[in-house]
């Protein structure tokens, strides 16, 4: 998701369907933290807009309270984190994995068994 802040807020609400005022009370909140400029203007990013979407689909479809929402939205954000650390630790061991068989294809040593020859029948002293 883009984190590069675009939006001011006026445009960020109509594009999620909110009034300003809301996306201040949800930054109050902690539930979103939009950038400032040097002005202090607000400036929201897609990744902020898409977590506004969320929390809307939290408190009107779900009928969560904002207290509900928070749990919700920190509950996702350290999944994703856990994900993240997750596929970290695969590639991780995959390169470990991949390592050590090189290691085996290097140490190998291909093995021939020396050629057994019959035993002659023993003959008996003359």
């Amino acid at each position: 998701m883009d984190e590069t802040p675009r939006y001011m807020i006026s445009v960020a609400a109509d594009l999620v369907g909110m009034h300003p005022q809301t996306l201040r009370i949800y930054e109050q909140k902690g539930l979103v933290r939009p950038r400032r400029t040097a002005g202090n203007t607000r400036l929201y990013s897609e990744a902020d807009l898409e977590r506004l979407r969320t929390i809307q689909r939290l408190t009107t479809e779900l009928g969560l309270n904002l207290a509900g929402v928070d749990l919700v939205l920190r509950m996702e954000d350290q999944l994703q984190r856990m994900q993240v650390r997750m596929e970290r630790i695969e590639r991780q061991m995959r390169e470990e994995i991949e390592n050590v068989h090189k290691q085996y294809r290097r140490d190998l040593v291909l093995w021939k068994p020396v050629e057994t020859r019959p035993e002659r029948a023993r003959r008996a002293p003359r």
